[in-house]
């Protein structure tokens, strides 16, 4: 059974230490995946959509 408006717990992680390094490898990665997906072509398809819309 649902119950409106119940609040739920929620778990926070405990703060960073003083020092410690932030996780830059998830940084790394998504850099990787944004800069392989800027450098890929345009499908012609896409194109004549786009150009469907002026």
């Amino acid at each position: 059974m649902l119950v409106p408006n119940a609040k739920r717990k929620v778990e926070r992680k405990a703060p960073r230490q003083k020092g410690a390094a932030p996780d830059t490898s998830v940084g790394h990665a998504l850099r990787s995946v944004y800069e392989k997906a800027v450098e890929e072509d345009i499908p012609q398809e896409m194109l004549d959509l786009l150009g469907k819309l002026k």
